[in-house]
């Protein structure tokens, strides 16, 4: 849990303790939520998993599946309006912003919603749709539609996402203004 606080303090400049970050930052509070919810889930008990989902939904605006895996140090920033669904997958040091959805495409009991492997960032408002792999070290821009694997170390942008970028120069991860979109 620390390790989270210290990822929130090192990603955002606005933070003032890491009191501050616990209590009132949604993304962690989903975040420690979901944990006790995927706990209940892999046990097999029934309707609790999904009744402290609705719980962490309603005081957090983030919903996320009891089934979803996520990695070490995500972080959710404001998170209002963001979903992730039952079988995504998502690595370590992840960061999601608000509106985002890990959606599935499809109606079976199989593996239907995105991977996102390490260090991806996704942007606000994106819907990353499907069984795909989102590579590590990849962004996403805001309001993109992906439909498609991404190799890692890549950008993507528009609707649907196009490859507009390779490479990412560090600390420039969170740098979505110089994401353009495809011509």
């Amino acid at each position: 849990m620390f390790s989270l606080l210290k990822a929130y303090r090192r990603y955002d400049p606005a933070t003032k303790s890491y009191l501050e970050i616990a209590l009132l930052y949604p993304g962690v509070r989903a975040l420690m939520f979901h944990r006790a919810a995927h706990f209940a889930y892999r046990v097999n008990i029934p309707f609790l998993p999904r009744f402290i989902g609705e719980v962490s939904r309603f005081l957090t605006g983030i919903d996320i599946h009891p089934g979803a895996r996520i990695g070490k140090n995500l972080i959710i920033d404001h998170g209002m309006g963001t979903v992730i669904g039952e079988t995504s997958l998502i690595g370590d040091g992840v960061i999601i912003y608000q509106g985002v959805t890990l959606g599935g495409t499809n109606l079976q009991r199989v593996k239907r919603h995105p991977t996102l492997e390490d260090h991806v960032v996704v942007g606000a408002g994106a819907k990353v749709l499907g069984n795909i792999v989102i590579g590590e070290g990849s962004r996403i821009g805001a309001n993109s539609v992906v439909v498609d694997d991404v190799p890692p170390n890549t950008t993507v942008a528009g609707v649907p996402a196009r490859v507009v970028g390779k490479g990412i120069k560090k600390g420039e991860e969170l740098s979505h203004e110089k994401i353009k979109g495809p011509r």
